[in-house]
């Protein structure tokens, strides 16, 4: 018996008549908030950089897609022997360039026949796609989602010729902004509040920057600095609410020059260029 097949086998007892009571009375619907939070507890591991947390983490997601599986198996709608073939299938279709005769020029020719092997899939299941947008999940975070509705939407030529486009549309929005702000139009703000995000992601895409994680990256700064304000000012025995905004923001600034998030920065930069390599 190899590791994977303990695996399955224990979580099927987990679920049995002799299991464990939590485990047998979850449902597709009650896991997928854990789901999802392990695959964000995933996604903070890898930009740790600490691999036995990364290691732990995929555990704590395959734990997930098995219970998934187990519990599909219950209902009769399928096997996890299904999903791993499935998946072999899909893998070897879509990379005609490995498992055929196909020759592609790099990565943007890969990605161009993935998607369109991907339709072919969608047409040949009664399933055509009507739009280029089809396919792209309402629930991924909204910067995310726009990301892709935006990178869809290149594909076919709806795009900006040069990042200078998209910062000037990101000029227009933000003086949109301004003029709801001057209006006291709650609606107006929310919309065009709406609009200046969707174009900073555009402009984050052109660039070749990851809208997701430089905020991610931005969410991180802010905590290390806000929380050395904190430390600062327990060491002085004092509570923020006693502090001025000069002085919190005094701190902020000595903050900012041990901030190490340039590192983790940097290495994503790296990264990204590799890829474009």
């Amino acid at each position: 018996m190899t590791v994977f097949d303990r695996l399955v086998q224990i979580v099927a007892r987990l679920r049995g008549p002799e299991g464990c009571p939590w485990d047998r009375q979850q449902t597709p619907q009650s896991l997928t908030p854990h789901l999802i939070e392990e695959s964000y507890e995933l996604a903070e591991s890898l930009e740790s950089h600490d691999s036995g947390s990364v290691c732990e983490e995929l555990g704590d997601l395959l734990l997930q897609i098995v219970l998934h599986a187990q519990m599909a198996s219950e209902r009769g709608d399928f096997a996890l022997e299904d999903v791993v073939e499935g998946l072999i299938e899909k893998l070897i279709h879509r990379h005609p360039h490995v498992f055929g005769t196909v020759q592609v020029s790099g990565s943007e020719e890969v990605l161009d026949n993935w998607e369109r092997l991907k339709r072919q899939e969608h047409s040949e299941r009664g399933q055509p796609r009507k739009s280029v947008l089809d396919g792209i999940p309402r629930s991924l975070p909204a910067l995310q989602r726009a990301e892709k509705m935006q990178r869809r939407a290149a594909k076919v030529g709806f795009d900006w010729s040069e990042p200078s486009g998209a910062r000037a549309k990101l000029k227009e929005e933000t003086e949109e902004l301004d003029v709801a702000i001057r209006s006291g139009n709650r609606e107006a703000l929310f919309h065009e509040a709406g609009d200046v995000l969707a174009s900073a992601v555009n402009l984050c895409r052109l660039l070749g920057v990851d809208a997701e994680q430089a905020l991610r990256a931005a969410n991180r700064r802010f905590e290390q600095r806000f929380r050395h304000i904190e430390e600062v000012a327990s060491a002085a025995g004092r509570s923020l609410h006693e502090m001025t905004l000069p002085e919190m923001d005094e701190i902020w600034e000595e903050a900012k020059a041990l901030d190490q998030g340039p590192g983790l920065e940097a290495r994503a930069i790296d990264e990204l260029e590799d890829d474009e390599d």
